[in-house]
């Protein structure tokens, strides 16, 4: 797939070659609309029965608005579908949904029977990035989805922060805020996705590391309609609250200890203590004050 990259990061329209849009209602959905028999098929705009069109297992839009599909659905009873679906075959009976699901969710609503589609030989790679590509330019994605979309294409395809920035024509810095979110604890992305808060929001909570204070200064956004300047600022207190709080609970005996050792080796030593185990940190400032502390660490043997 490596070679097939690049050409994403053209659009989709280098990939559908789309024709001029295509009208479809009632009235002439048994129409058949290339008058080229022998043109291939895809090329040319075909009826396909909308029972045998299943959505797109890939699709990273999992919320679809459904006041927004019935306006859809009586805008299509009108007018018809202005763009055809862009389809691949799965068997001979059975198409999967590349571009155009809400188009789909609307016209079943609206009780078309069939539906003008495009088809085209894509492979399951190229299918779930045209999904991500498509909803993206649309901004039909909420930014939980638009962060998983991108990950699949990393962790799945292996595609690089680079080749996902030129994919999808947005910034390096956009790719790497986006993905970030999805550190949030679930419950967090989940307010996320409903549009709760903001993503500058959830990034600044990022910032407080501690997942239940995460949770509690979310609650604060919604119930208080904190700004994300305000959320970045208590994010960033309560993270330096942590910092001093550790300092000072460390322990009076290996405080003690720390400074016995401090004169004896004449060098800021710090024990850092982890349960049953832990590391003894010597400080040295030149080679020669090294050689000359392991020469008293050999003398104390």
């Amino acid at each position: 797939m490596k070679s097939k990259k690049s050409g994403l990061g053209k659009g989709l329209d280098a990939l559908f070659d789309n024709r001029a849009p295509i009208v479809e209602s009632k009235q002439n959905e048994n129409l058949d609309i290339s008058t080229d028999k022998h043109e291939d098929t895809a090329s040319k705009v075909m009826y396909i029965d909308i029972n045998q069109i299943k959505p797109n297992e890939n699709q990273p839009r999992k919320h679809f608005n459904e006041e927004k599909i019935n306006e859809l659905s009586s805008s299509i009873i009108e007018h018809g579908i202005i763009q055809p679906l862009v389809l691949r075959k799965i068997d001979e009976k059975r198409y999967e949904i590349v571009a155009g699901e809400r188009r789909w969710r609307a016209a079943r609503a609206a009780g078309l029977e069939k539906v003008p589609s495009i088809i085209r030989d894509f492979t399951d790679e190229e299918n779930m990035i045209i999904a991500i590509i498509e909803n993206m330019q649309r901004e039909d994605l909420n930014s939980i989805e638009e962060a998983e979309g991108l990950r699949q294409m990393i962790e799945t395809y292996g595609f690089t922060q680079e080749e996902v920035s030129r994919s999808v024509s947005k910034s390096r810095p956009y790719i790497t805020n986006a993905l970030r979110l999805l550190k949030l604890p679930e419950n967090i992305q989940e307010k996320l996705a409903k549009g709760q808060i903001s993503p500058g929001h959830g990034r600044a909570l990022l910032a407080a590391k501690d997942k239940d204070y995460q949770e509690r200064l979310c609650d604060r956004i919604i119930n208080e309609g904190l700004s994300v300047r305000k959320t970045e600022e208590l994010a960033n207190n309560f993270k330096s609250k942590k910092v001093t709080k550790r300092k000072r609970e460390k322990d009076v005996n290996i405080l003690q200890v720390e400074r016995d050792l401090k004169e004896i080796y004449g060098t800021k030593i710090s024990i850092i203590n982890k349960g049953q185990k832990g590391v003894l940190k010597i400080e040295y400032y030149g080679e020669d004050e090294l050689n000359r502390i392991i020469d008293l660490l050999k003398l104390a043997k």
